[in-house]
């Protein structure tokens, strides 16, 4: 498109196109949406200058992002590709890491829900800030608070991937059906699990 015809679908002089592309003047606030318009895309990508091609339009929950702001931990979700933006920060989807040593994860299947419980402290200034579930059609999620437990109930319906968030290190997932099933994996017995658990606080306090 040459500055002419930009100049022409908005109803401005292809000068005021030209000193808007060398940065010699802005649009008015007002002409956001029309550019926005003239190229088919949104005044989020205008404004940001990141282009979004979002590939997921029939992709299921598995493609899950999770974007964290901050400023205000708020969680803010997405099925695909979204240009996000909180207290005025650009945010970028948070990677999940595999649950470690210092973010161990129990998984306990009672009847048709499963109970997930995170070893982790949750003081005001570390915590697990929300877990979720997801599946191929659907995402649950339960908010947590410091000095509250961390854990919740879910029911199974299909239920893949077990997602938690510390505040500190960040975003970690578990495959529930290896946490549940794998009997070579450290989070399948839990009742074992819980045993050992009770056996080392008796002799550790």
């Amino acid at each position: 498109m040459t500055q002419r015809e930009l100049a022409l679908i908005l109803g401005v002089s292809d000068k005021t196109v030209s000193k808007w592309e060398t940065a010699k003047g802005y649009p008015d606030i007002t002409m956001l949406s029309p550019i926005a318009d003239a190229f088919g895309i949104s005044v989020s990508e205008l404004i940001s200058g990141h282009y979004i091609s979002n590939s997921n339009i029939s992709a299921n929950m598995m493609k899950s992002k999770f974007y964290i702001c901050p400023v205000c931990g708020n969680v803010i979700y997405s099925i695909g590709e979204a240009v996000i933006h909180c207290h005025g920060i650009s945010l970028i989807p948070a990677e999940a890491e595999p649950t470690d040593e210092k973010h161990k994860i129990f998984i306990e299947r009672v009847e048709d829900e499963y109970y997930v419980r995170i070893e982790h402290d949750m003081t005001k200034q570390h915590y697990i800030s929300f877990i979720a579930a997801v599946s191929s059609d659907r995402i649950e999620m339960v908010k947590l608070y410091p000095e509250g437990n961390p854990e919740a109930g879910f029911r199974i319906s299909g239920i893949k991937k077990i997602f938690f968030y510390c505040n500190r290190d960040g975003l970690f997932s578990l495959d529930v059906v290896k946490g549940i099933d794998d009997k070579e994996s450290g989070y399948d017995d839990t009742q074992e699990r819980r045993e050992l658990e009770k056996a080392a606080e008796i002799l550790f306090g």
